[in-house]
């Protein structure tokens, strides 16, 4: 079959969910054309070349002040026009033009280019995937907001509130329309089934191809962490600071013999510059800021235990947020800890696949490190057997072919689709 994706990224920008499927599409015989906007990242340049991309240069400037004013002017365009799916629908309708289509895979974060999929589906008959990696709701504040406004706070909230409002409006009328919804956690499952019945979960997960167990002697114990911190509210890490001070305190661990190792943006690192302060422990930290994407299987099999910050899933907290550094570290087979745990899904998930823990307190902490602080001196190197019937579930091939089952489903033999499901 051949379909169309569009998405608001692709790699080698970050996204890496479609560059993974792309990938695996391509081994099993599908064709798939990608239109994306253009973003200036290499970070997953490596998933490049499997299938045709065509990036749509949305912000053209170069000096700092007209990049600024270009930004105002296209937010402006885009919040009363709809510029950017208008052009999105210009270019993707050539191809669709030529025939041979079989389907529309949208993926989106928030909003961008569901209105765009939305429209080309209908035109063109042919039914809508609506991928929806992340969304609105899952957030416990406006961390879905590449650039919050900074006027006045009472100005801010009400800018705020239209953008949401806006965004959550163009979302919700595609996903009513789409054949399938497909979507990353139970918790997005159940909130997709507000505006559309058909809702596959496909998580996501890691290339087995990358990631996989190798048992390497570090000459230290490191506790990894790799991605963006977003806020406190979303991923805090206290209870992971309050336990190192407790074991540097009683002479568990020393600075010479114990790293937590920081691969994230300048922006998180100063907010766990500040915490680590506060906490008198900024002698254990390391800061390494981003890597290229396919130096993170060596990174991970070097560490003696993997880290991944959380905060509980209640009405004020994240919900549902399953990253994709969660399922490489069960690839790997390294320890994984979780702070603090989201008493939900990933809690569940963890325990389920046997492995690691997810704490709900901050002695949980102390305990799985005093443990595999003690296995490291022992032996040089950590690891784990996990359940793998349930790690293996995660593969990005094996949810390649989830992909494909839907499309397969979901497609008339002639190409044609006419939606079965519309509320207005």
């Amino acid at each position: 079959m051949k379909i169309l994706i569009l998405c608001d990224m692709f790699p080698p920008a970050f996204g890496p969910r479609m560059g993974y499927l792309c990938k695996y599409l391509a081994r099993a015989g599908w064709e798939a054309v990608v239109l994306t906007e253009y973003i200036g990242d290499q970070t997953f340049a490596f998933l490049t070349g499997h299938v045709p991309v065509h990036y749509i240069r949305y912000y053209k400037a170069k000096g700092r002040v007209s990049r600024q004013a270009e930004w105002i002017l296209l937010f402006l365009a885009d919040f009363f026009f709809g510029y950017k799916d208008r052009k999105m629908v210009r270019l993707a309708s050539r191809f669709l033009k030529a025939g041979g289509f079989g389907g529309i895979l949208c993926s989106t974060y928030r909003t961008f280019p569901l209105p765009a999929a939305r429209k080309l589906a209908k035109r063109f008959r042919l039914p809508l995937i609506a991928d929806m990696r992340d969304i609105i709701e899952q957030y416990p504040s406006h961390e879905y907001i590449a650039r919050p406004p900074h006027l006045f706070p009472w100005l801010d909230k009400q800018i705020i509130r239209v953008f949401r409002r806006k965004l959550l409006r163009g979302r919700n009328r595609a996903l009513r329309e789409a054949a399938c919804i497909t979507t990353v956690s139970p918790w997005h499952v159940e909130q997709m089934k507000a505006y559309n019945p058909r809702v596959e979960l496909i998580y996501n997960g890691y290339d087995p191809e990358l990631f996989y167990p190798v048992r390497i002697p570090a000459p230290q114990f490191r506790l990894t962490y790799t991605g963006r911190l977003v806020s406190l509210d979303v991923r805090d890490p206290e209870w992971l600071f309050q336990a190192i001070r407790s074991l540097s305190e009683t002479g568990v661990i020393h600075p010479e013999e114990f790293r937590v190792c920081w691969y994230t943006d300048e922006a998180s690192a100063q907010s766990i510059r500040l915490l680590a302060g506060r906490y008198a422990v900024a002698a254990y930290m390391d800061y390494f800021g981003y890597v290229p994407a396919d130096r993170i299987p060596a990174i991970l099999n070097e560490s003696s235990a993997l880290l991944q910050l959380a905060n509980k899933a209640d009405e004020k907290g994240p919900k549902g947020i399953m990253s994709t550094k969660l399922f490489e570290a069960f690839a790997v087979e390294k320890p994984l800890l979780l702070v603090r745990s989201d008493e939900s899904y990933l809690e569940e998930t963890i325990h389920r696949a046997q492995a690691g823990i997810a704490a709900r307190q901050a002695e949980d902490v102390c305990r799985f490190i005093r443990h595999h602080f003690a296995v490291w001196k022992e032996k040089g190197y950590t690891t784990i057997e996990p359940r793998r019937e349930i790690t293996a579930s995660f593969s990005r091939e094996q949810q390649a072919r989830q992909f494909m089952h839907i499309f397969t489903e979901k497609s008339n033999k002639d190409g044609t689709y006419e939606p079965a499901y519309h509320r207005p």
